[in-house]
């Protein structure tokens, strides 16, 4: 907070102090517009080149959501960096990954996350899934002149019913149009290939660990035949960032656990890596190869 937002006493602005909106961001709107992304007007001139987050894979298990996404960021035809976050939990029953101009993604996450806990404090109480994901694409709308230059911003969205006790997966487009996914989706670059993927792997009532291998599987055919998508590192031991959603809140799959599930994946796809034989590893266990 910078020193002419003060009142000559040091005291924060009455517009502090009062009650207001539950929204986060309308509330910057109203007291701080230029805070937004998306009210960042852009110099004249052309938009440079930035890193770009690829691939974001979820799917419905029973009771639940997983989501994952690989690490690597992209600028042009450079590897940008090799270890980049891209699914962060949103909020305790919720995670949001994201595609796109990977800064302004990231910030836009940052202030949903803030948006959901404000709404929280305000009104003392979770907000609705669905409630969460229509905010998501409010703000993502205000963000339609940057996307218009270049800098698109394509989250994915999911979390745990609590009314329902089941797993819902969003997403979204470049205009803040938000859409309900039925079992798994996926963005960015390599979507196309990860949706091929989970459509042949995913299947109703799948367990947890299952739905992990799946995830694991269908970012592996997108790596497979999207450069701008990085599969296992297995020499510098860089695996996918996983989240899962379910009653008990959200959590990230520890690396001890994701490194088995690769190793397994990488074992399985020598001498197969189109990866035919995994429809029948991951529906009916190891014992099918």
């Amino acid at each position: 907070m910078t020193a002419d937002r003060l009142d000559p006493a040091g005291r924060l602005p009455r517009a502090f102090h009062v009650p207001g909106s539950s929204s986060f961001a309308d509330f910057l709107h109203a007291h701080d517009p230029g805070l937004l992304p998306g009210n960042r007007p852009l110099p004249p001139g052309m938009v440079p080149e930035a890193p770009h987050g690829t691939t974001i894979v979820a799917v419905e298990f029973q009771g639940g959501v997983v989501m994952a996404g690989d690490r690597r960021a992209t600028m042009g035809s450079m590897i940008a960096n090799r270890e980049i976050e891209k699914v962060f939990g949103a909020d305790e029953y919720s995670c949001v990954g994201i595609a796109g101009s990977a800064g302004l993604a990231v910030e836009l996450v940052r202030l949903f996350q803030v948006e959901l806990e404000h709404y929280e404090k305000i009104e003392g109480t979770l907000l609705s899934l669905e409630g969460k994901a229509n905010r998501l694409g409010t703000m993502l709308r205000g963000n339609l002149a940057l996307a218009m230059q270049g800098l698109v911003v394509v989250p994915l969205f999911a979390g745990y019913d609590v009314d329902e006790g089941i797993g819902r997966i969003y997403s979204y487009d470049a205009t803040g149009g938000c859409y309900a996914e039925r079992h798994h989706h996926s963005v960015g670059s390599g979507s196309l290939f990860a949706r091929g993927s989970l459509k042949k792997l995913w299947r109703p009532g799948l367990p947890l660990d299952a739905a992990v291998r799946v995830v694991i599987e269908a970012l592996y055919d997108a790596a497979d035949d999207d450069s701008a998508t990085g599969g296992p590192d297995m020499n510098r031991r860089i695996w996918p960032v996983v989240g899962v959603v379910d009653v008990e809140g959200y959590r990230r799959v520890d690396d001890a656990t994701l490194a088995d599930v690769i190793e397994q994946v990488v074992e399985d796809r020598r001498g197969d890596p189109g990866g035919t034989r995994a429809e029948r590893v991951v529906t009916r266990g190891d014992d099918a190869r």
